[in-house]
């Protein structure tokens, strides 16, 4: 398909610089094709789950991955910032960089945050669209550790364009059952839930997986191809493990469906699922789902508004149809919903008929 074909317009007022407070009040639009559209809140959840099923949430945690310092070459001295993206070994991290063009290969940078002592990477490689893959002086734990001491929440650029950086991101961009560091973005579906919720949810028989799907920050990249076959998806580190996918099988058994928190948690469970059976899963997946894609282990997707021609709305134009999602998106856009990771929700039911005619 083409690119253009997932496009829309968005008011630029329904950018949501903030969260909902509490973070279950956000609205929640629900999506099922063969019903009416539903305008709901997050806290109404609970009303389509069921005894049985399974709400997957992906537990990686986000850390501060956004890094400011000075390039040092013979007495020129530059202001660099880098997003790191992707780990590549214990020491080295792939970034996008703030201004590329001055940085070279074999350059040394000092990421610097007051009150701390200053970290230290080399340049090894530089690729295109801003990206370089930096060597550190510390790794593994360690270097982690020094990350967190000097970094700051990495805001997705439609938020941190608009406004700075504010102590509460801090808390405001994490899920509270985040466990796991290594992702540079959140899963941000999962932002909207509360312990209330999660109580709630349980209360009524419904199992809750976690499995976890380090966030790269390729998920904000724009899509710069005009046909969708020629995308090519950022790979990132996902693991579900064995007992979880007992679980999502004896749920089946009786009667159970399957619902996503999150296309990262979908992207996942479908690429454990890609041969048609859920198993394990550890490793990279670079999957990449449009329209005609048929879905193996999802039965329900809770996820935010995503931006206009991008890989997620695709995604969600699969799931539930593409007609269909172009009309709840035009009824979101009407009735003020609030876009983006920081946005309301929406819950959508798959569309089995659109797959079954591919």
């Amino acid at each position: 398909m083409r690119v253009d074909d997932f496009d829309f317009t968005l008011p630029d007022d329904l950018v949501a610089l903030h969260p909902a407070v509490p973070r279950d009040s956000a609205r929640m639009l629900v999506v099922d094709p063969a019903k009416e559209i539903q305008d709901r809140s997050v806290s109404e959840l609970l009303e389509f789950l069921s005894e049985n099923d399974v709400l997957v949430v992906n537990n990686t945690k986000v850390l501060p991955a956004e890094l400011v310092g000075t390039r040092t070459r013979g007495d020129a001295v530059a202001k660099i910032s880098v997003n790191l993206h992707k780990r590549v070994d214990p020491s080295q991290w792939r970034a996008f960089a703030r201004p590329a063009k001055k940085l070279a290969i074999g350059d040394h940078v000092e990421f610097l945050r007051e009150g701390v002592d200053p970290l230290r990477a080399e340049v090894v490689e530089k690729a295109d669209a801003g990206e370089v893959q930096l060597k550190f002086a510390e790794k593994g734990a360690e270097l982690d550790e020094a990350i967190k001491a000097r970094g700051a929440m990495p805001l997705p650029p439609y938020i941190g364009a608009k406004r700075d950086h504010e102590d509460q991101d801090d808390t405001d961009y994490q899920t509270i059952y985040a466990k796991h560091d290594g992702a540079v973005a959140a899963p941000t579906a999962g932002l909207h839930f509360t312990d209330r919720l999660l109580d709630a949810i349980r209360a009524k028989g419904v199992k809750i997986e976690e499995v976890t799907l380090h966030v790269g920050a390729g998920t904000f990249l724009p899509v710069k191809v005009d046909n969708t076959e020629d995308h090519k998806m950022h790979a990132e580190w996902g693991e579900i493990t064995p007992a979880t996918i007992d679980t999502i099988k004896n749920a089946r058994t009786k009667g159970g469906r399957v619902f996503a928190v999150g296309t990262t948690s979908l992207r996942l469970l479908e690429s454990a699922a890609f041969d048609g059976e859920l198993k394990p899963f550890c490793g990279e997946t670079d999957i990449f789902i449009t329209p005609g894609y048929r879905f193996n282990a999802v039965d329900v997707l809770m996820t935010n508004f995503h931006l206009p021609k991008s890989t997620l709305f695709m995604l969600v134009s699969a799931f539930s149809g593409f007609e269909t999602m172009q009309k709840a998106y035009k009824h979101a856009i009407d009735n003020k919903y609030r876009f983006y990771s920081f946005g309301d929700a929406s819950l959508l039911f798959r569309d089995d008929s659109a797959d079954k005619d591919k």
